[in-house]
């Protein structure tokens, strides 16, 4: 199932998120372990990245989705073409 952009801005907001964002990042990016003050809600949509927390290392491709619940520590690590996905933020 593919789904736009649009369609995964309307799910988040229905769901109670408030903010809903394309986040792009670069080849072979790496952003050291560090946490966030909003639970995040994501689907991968191009390149590759690997997320780390407390639960261990997930290799994501397109199609792939993650959460993170606010102030949980994790790092990335993003893949040779870099990444893009998609997030919708609470709190």
């Amino acid at each position: 199932m593919t789904i736009t952009f649009e369609q995964f801005e309307a799910d988040a907001r229905q769901r109670g998120f408030d903010e809903v964002l394309v986040r792009e990042w670069k080849p072979n990016q790496v952003v050291d372990e560090h946490v966030h003050p909003f639970a995040a809600d994501a689907i991968v949509v191009q390149g590759e990245m690997w997320l780390t927390d407390a639960d261990g290392t997930r290799h994501l491709h397109p199609g792939d989705t993650f959460e993170l619940d606010a102030n949980v520590p994790h790092s990335e690590r993003y893949g040779s073409a870099g990444a893009t996905y998609w997030v919708a933020r609470r709190g």
